[in-house]
């Protein structure tokens, strides 16, 4: 059972999680936000926390300029601990152009036996979706469908992350943003490549530990120390890129990697 597990009073909401679990979103929220974790972003994690258990280190949340959204993987597991009856989804024909790429689902979920149902409706097409995923748009659809549903259902005030579309369009960013950070006086050009991951990850709020396991992953080596300059350089050319491009799927990606502490446990 994990941590967001709590008491169940009776009419479908948690008592009272528990506190090793508020503690540790807590502590994972200012090591990856530092001073963005501001009373403004405090106060709504631990009233999410506290009333639907969602964990960070499982992905269950995502901050997105400066806004807490809900993941489709935090939906799922609430409805999991809150015993949800079924969950049903089907397109609506008659909004659906196949040969665009377009589709619209409705997904009707039932928390509980005698529920008659909470419904909600999930558009997708190629000017709405990561590039990532062109060619896939009608099960972000059904996604979008099933996480609007599930909000409903468990009177999720927040958006979801599937919810909200792509940034994939990049957006007008400012000379300084694109600009390289000066030629070091050592030669070698590594501080200016560590210098330069640095910078990303504090602009766009990610979190080191997981950036630096993506790093392994994509040059193809154990430890970031066997990597090669060259590689590394991609790799933070490569991050950069995407954060500015489409943050929301480089989360998507950064959390599919195990934290610490999952992997100690593992």
């Amino acid at each position: 059972m994990r941590q967001a597990d709590a008491v169940n009073n009776g009419s479908g909401r948690t008592v009272q999680p528990s506190q090793k679990l508020l503690r540790e979103n807590l502590s994972r929220a200012r090591r990856v936000l530092g001073k963005a974790l501001v009373t403004r972003t405090k106060a709504p994690l631990e009233v999410l926390t506290r009333e639907f258990g969602f964990s960070l280190s499982n992905g269950d949340l995502q901050m997105i300029n400066s806004s807490w959204y809900v993941t489709h993987t935090g939906l799922i597991g609430l409805a999991r601990r809150r015993k949800c009856r079924g969950i049903h989804v089907e397109a609506v024909d008659s909004l659906c152009d196949s040969a665009a790429s377009r589709f619209v689902l409705k997904a009707t979920v039932y928390p509980s036996k005698g529920s008659s149902g909470f419904v909600g409706y999930g558009d997708a097409d190629p000017s709405n979706v990561s590039f990532l995923v062109h060619g896939a748009e009608m099960r972000v659809a059904e996604t979008r469908a099933v996480n609007r549903a599930l909000r409903k259902a468990y009177g999720i005030g927040i958006c979801s992350v599937e919810e909200i579309g792509s940034f994939a369009e990049p957006r007008e960013s400012s000379p300084e943003s694109k600009k390289l950070p000066p030629q070091p006086t050592n030669g070698n050009g590594s501080r200016t490549v560590r210098d330069r991951l640095c910078q990303v990850i504090r602009q766009h709020q990610l979190d080191p530990n997981l950036v630096k396991s993506y790093a392994t992953d994509f040059c193809g080596v154990k430890a970031l120390r066997d990597a090669t300059r060259e590689q590394v350089e991609n790799f933070v050319k490569h991050l950069a890129d995407w954060a500015e491009k489409d943050r929301n799927a480089l989360l998507c990606q950064l959390n599919s990697y195990p934290t610490k502490q999952e992997e100690g446990a593992a």
